[in-house]
């Protein structure tokens, strides 16, 4: 008997319930197929360790994965305690801050699942619509400002979230009240209909000239534009991002959102909404991997996507405005929120918060979070800012982090500053290869070559993941490398370090401990060549691929180099 589909199962959920609360109740150690696929959209990922299944292929190593949502990744005092006591209690002692401003757990055990996703709703934080075929966690730049026509443009995350929440009862039933009530009259979600979305669909919102969040490799990109005065006059909407692909399939690829038409802030809600059920309605059912809205733009075209955007909303579209170029704020280190108080953007490498020998990273935030009772904005970047300071506190919070042995900002080179890497092995189920675990020591490598060129500042940007799929947004860096066999690696040169230019593939099956040596000439030829203020990505498509690949010795051309 064949499987059934994934548009089958979401059909049959009955409001994403399936057969989730009854395997709840039994001994297993992990859930059907089916019951898998829903949890995605509770917030949940089966996972299995592999590295134990390794050392022992007779036991059961499932655990699950928690992700919850946090539109704009902004948390309270109490809210990141609980997440932080959670941590401990069920899962495997660490928080990790994701590419969408989102905290995951890692380890949590089937017994405990109901118990994990109770304690995180009592912190009045969900994890509802954090995965699954649906609008996810809206990203919004995080620095925290007095400024009330920013704050507006943050809020539009909370907005949006509430907008596209699927309006299902069977969730809070399930894991909160532990009583699960089917109405077979339930009315299907009038957004999502019975089968949701084709696939995921993200949405960000980024200040003109400020791209912290990446908002061109969004399904939905907003980007708030002032006028003279500073006042709030509407967005240029974006659409058609995506990271993800398929190694050796061209009918899948990375692509940047295209600009398509400016809306007002009365606008912005229906303007989205409609884009959403344009993924709805012409997403590929058939195949998951052709399934994203960036496909709809790519091969219906742009004009068309206006054409139909239009008419599914109550006013003519007006063409984008002009915008300043961007450029990419990390927000870390000191700065003014603009009311007499500060906010310290804290780096958290690869978004893993943990205590490591003397580097008690996890220790450290939570004394000073209870201590000065801060609240906490995560980025797009994996990292941590502590928000609504005192100027009186300043000192005293610097040298709380230190006697925990956290790094300031000034002390992290640029490279490992701009890093990201995904979680991939041991608990990614797609993982190819290392990412999160191996990363740390790439860099390592890339700051000391540097150093020996000369060049130790230099404020290039690497990423890695372990997968294709794309959910560190490699395909945007100078720098990626991409999971593509056991231990080697994709690497893509040339994307635009303020994320408005995709890399593209240099060399194919680079072993892990011959990255950054593969790519010493290429380093070298920036040190010599580069223009004034030329920023690495940009060097590189001046150059060309093919100029730069005559650079690599023989040794590393034989890895199988692409062709431009």
């Amino acid at each position: 008997m064949a499987k059934p589909s994934v548009e089958q199962i979401k059909a049959e959920s009955r409001g994403l319930r399936g057969t989730i609360g009854d395997e709840l109740a039994n001994s297993d150690r992990f859930f059907s197929g089916a019951a898998d696929k829903l949890l995605k959209f509770h917030g949940i990922y089966q996972q299995e360790d592999r590295d134990a299944r390794k050392l022992d292929r007779t036991a059961d190593h499932h655990s699950m994965m928690i992700r919850t949502r946090l539109p704009g990744g902004q948390l309270t005092t109490a809210q990141y305690i609980a997440h932080d006591d959670i941590a401990d209690k069920y899962a495997n002692g660490t928080l990790r801050i994701t590419t969408r401003q989102t905290f995951q757990f890692h380890g949590v055990l089937k017994g405990e699942l109901r118990e994990t996703i109770r304690e995180i709703n009592h912190a009045f934080v969900t994890t509802l619509g954090a995965c699954g075929d649906i609008v996810r966690n809206v990203v919004a730049c995080p620095a925290p400002t007095a400024d009330p026509q920013r704050r507006a443009v943050q809020d539009f995350a909370l907005t949006l979230t509430e907008a596209f929440f699927p309006k299902t009862n069977a969730y809070h039933q399930i894991w909160v009240d532990d009583e699960e009530i089917v109405d077979d009259h339930e009315i299907d979600d009038p957004l999502y209909k019975k089968t949701y979305l084709p696939r995921k669909f993200k949405i960000a919102i980024a200040y003109a000239g400020d791209n912290c969040v990446d908002v061109y490799t969004n399904d939905v990109g907003l980007v708030a534009l002032f006028d003279d005065d500073q006042q709030l006059i509407g967005f240029n909407l974006l659409a058609g991002g995506g990271m993800g692909m398929t190694h050796n399939n061209d009918a899948t690829y990375a692509r940047l959102a295209d600009e398509i038409a400016f809306v007002t802030p009365e606008q912005v809600v229906e303007a989205v909404t409609a884009v959403v059920t344009i993924h709805r309605d012409f997403g590929d059912r058939e195949n998951r991997k052709h399934a994203r809205l960036k496909y709809i733009l790519a091969e219906r075209g742009v004009q068309w996507f206006r054409d139909e955007l239009e008419r599914r909303v109550g006013f003519s579209l007006t063409p984008v405005k002009s915008q300043p170029a961007f450029a990419v704020h990390d927000h870390l280190g000191w700065n003014e929120q603009g009311d007499g108080r500060w906010y310290l953007g804290v780096h958290v490498e690869n978004g893993r918060i943990v205590d490591r020998g003397a580097y008690r990273l996890r220790s450290g935030l939570r004394a000073v979070i209870e201590r000065f009772g801060l609240s906490v904005r995560l980025t797009p970047q994996q990292n941590l800012l502590l928000t609504e300071i005192q100027a009186e506190d300043r000192a005293a919070v610097d040298a709380l982090l230190d006697e925990y042995g956290i790094r300031r900002v000034e002390a992290i080179s640029n490279a490992r500053r701009n890093a990201l890497a995904c979680v991939a092995l041991p608990t990614c189920g797609l993982a190819i290869t290392e990412a999160e675990r191996v990363f740390p020591r790439v860099i390592d490598q890339l700051e000391t070559t540097l150093e020996e060129l000369g060049i130790p500042d230099a404020d290039i940007t690497a990423r890695m993941t372990g997968c294709p799929n794309g959910c560190a947004r490699p395909y945007v860096a100078e720098i990626a490398f991409v999971g593509r066999s056991l231990d080697k690696y994709t690497i893509f040169l040339g994307g635009s370090p303020v994320g408005t230019r995709l890399a593209r593939p240099f060399l194919d099956l680079v072993p892990l401990d011959q990255l950054i040596a593969a790519l010493y000439p290429v380093l070298a030829a920036y040190r010599d060549g580069r223009e004034t203020s030329e920023a690495f990505g940009d060097f590189v498509m001046r150059t060309g691929l093919e100029e730069l690949r005559a650079l690599i010795a023989d040794e590393w051309r034989t890895l199988g180099a692409y062709g431009d």
